[in-house]
């Protein structure tokens, strides 16, 4: 599958410029709704920074199987706990985790079910044994 085909498989044209057959506008030609459209690519793209961290990812992938703790996820990523707790506050200054004590535990878990969606494209590309090579 080519780049624009992969584009209009998954609506990223309608996500950029309105439709999904629309080429980009022209930056004069911009409509009121680009403003909008705008915050969206940009909140897509500090989301793909965000998991551009190998930690930061994998506590997301965790995570998206149910809430843990930080003593639990730093045995699973066999990580020391300070480690975990800073890649945890980054994901929590980004929104894309969230926090509730019990007693003296904190457990995390994902804030929006949207990345748990990303999560299992994530794995369908590059996790699974029918990966294609380009």
């Amino acid at each position: 599958m080519s780049g624009s085909e992969g584009i209009a498989r998954f609506g990223l044209g309608k996500l950029l410029f309105g439709r999904a057959d629309a080429p980009a506008p022209s930056p004069a030609a911009a409509p009121p709704e680009t403003a909008a459209r705008s915050a969206a690519i940009e909140e897509a793209a500090n989301i793909f920074k965000t998991l551009g961290h190998e930690g930061r990812l994998l506590i997301l992938c965790h995570l998206a199987q149910g809430p843990k703790s930080v003593g639990e996820l730093e045995g699973m990523l066999d990580a020391r706990q300070s480690a975990v707790s800073q890649q945890l506050a980054r994901l929590r200054i980004e929104g894309l985790v969230t926090a509730r004590r019990d007693g003296k535990t904190i457990f995390y878990s994902l804030r929006d079910p949207r990345i748990g969606e990303l999560l299992i494209c994530y794995a369908r590309i590059f996790g699974g044994e029918d990966r294609r090579e380009p």
